[in-house]
């Protein structure tokens, strides 16, 4: 993005976002603080392996259930779909619920979810489950964003909030891997049943030091539903529903592709989920760090480089270090976007906070849904996994598109 351009646009500056919340029993040290957000950190790091992992263990899936690999991706599917509907259907039901309880209660729920997906008895009962298991991920995020920013400093909140997403950058350094380790070597439903004990123990660990924050003076499902009537909000959740579809195209399809296209054994296969995840555990504080020095030209930056990434897995597929220097960048760019796409969210929403900062989970599980679906029909189509690449290229030019949108809109309606 030019300078020019930058110069012209208001929304470049910092994060504007003013908590409306209450903080019942402020807390007094930086102690008390940090071991707040390690727990919600704790919470989103179980909730991203909980969607991340899935990918990694498609082929043992496929392999218990007697289908390809194709359907099975479609238990990704099932949990994208599950935040999409979850996030605005919480935020409206629980609109006057503390807002700490609902953290407790989106935990809870999550351990149910993840449960019943190591039980599922038949590829139907798996489906559902995920979907089940999917309906708390974006209103946990939401909610977590909101209090982590109610607690920090004026002109840090977006750091602030990169830090609970930095739960989702362990999912994939960590989480994922291990868990992917875990279905190859026993069985992929003791991902899920450690998933679900970790939840509940999140859970507890939240009660206990998570400070009291009431909803906001006022809150109500008509109060949180008109984000929904806010342009820059859609301009914003487009963004990223789209912008991160490149991240799901290539990862949900990663190790069938370093299987068969790169040659790397299937038990090698988690070392690269390894890489993809040191990305994007340090795009999240890159992107954190942009957030609050200019939204808007964060996330221009940012989707540009999402471009050159995948373009980039596009022609490395055929070489073990060149595609795990591609998934690092391409993994880096995307968790990038997640912070400041999360303050564009809550900056634009208005009065609507918590639908604001929940749309953020759904954009990207929207993404997760169009990623996994179209990286899923190129392959059904008989072309190269290393395909799902030019799809990335594909939905990261569209979002630029769209990003340029909401900047001529933004310019259109100064003073």
């Amino acid at each position: 993005m030019s300078q020019a351009a930058a110069s012209l646009v208001p929304e470049l500056a910092p994060l504007r976002f003013q908590s409306e919340y209450l903080m019942t029993h402020q807390p007094h040290t930086r102690l008390q603080t940090i071991a707040a957000e390690s727990a919600m950190i704790l919470g989103a790091f179980l909730l991203g392996t909980s969607e991340f992992a899935a990918m990694g263990l498609l082929p043992e899936m496929a392999r218990d259930s007697h289908i390809t690999i194709d359907v099975a991706g479609t238990s990704v599917t099932a949990y994208a779909l599950g935040v999409v509907i979850g996030a605005p259907l919480i935020a409206t039901m629980a609109a006057k619920t503390p807002r700490h309880l609902l953290l407790v209660f989106l935990l809870l729920f999550c351990a149910v979810g993840n449960a019943l997906s190591a039980l599922a008895g038949s590829f139907s009962a798996l489906i559902a489950a995920r979907f089940m298991s999917g309906l708390p991920h974006g209103a946990y995020f939401g909610i977590a964003s909101l209090i982590a920013a109610t607690l920090a400093h004026p002109g840090k909140r977006a750091q602030a909030v990169a830090r609970v997403m930095m739960g989702l950058g362990l999912a994939n350094l960590i989480g994922a891997p291990v868990g992917t380790f875990l279905g190859e070597h026993t069985t992929w439903r003791l991902t899920y049943f450690l998933l679900a004990a970790l939840a509940a123990l999140a859970a507890i660990i939240c009660r206990a030091t998570v400070p009291a924050v009431q909803a906001a003076h006022g809150a109500g499902p008509l109060k949180e539903l008109s984000a929904l009537a806010k342009p820059q909000v859609w301009l914003a959740f487009g963004i990223g529903s789209v912008g991160l579809g490149g991240l799901f195209a290539v990862y949900t399809y990663l190790v069938p592709t370093l299987i068969s296209v790169t040659g790397i054994s299937e038990s090698d296969a988690p070392l690269v989920l390894v890489v993809i995840g040191l990305g994007m555990f340090v795009g999240n504080f890159l992107g954190g760090w942009l957030a609050d020095r200019g939204i808007m030209r964060a996330i221009g930056l940012l989707l540009a480089l999402n471009l050159v990434a995948f373009t980039i897995f596009f022609f490395s597929v055929h070489n073990a270090i060149a595609i795990s220097i591609s998934v690092f960048l391409a993994g880096l760019a995307a968790l990038a976007l997640v912070p400041p796409l999360q303050a564009r969210l809550m900056d634009v929403a208005g009065h609507a906070q918590a639908l604001g900062a929940m749309l953020n989970g759904c954009a990207i599980n929207v993404a997760n849904a169009l990623g996994a679906a179209l990286g899923g029909a190129v392959i059904a189509a008989h072309f190269s996994p290393a395909s799902t690449g030019l799809v990335g290229v594909v939905m990261a030019t569209l979002a630029l598109v769209i990003f340029f949108v909401a900047l001529a809109i933004g310019e259109a309606r100064r003073p």
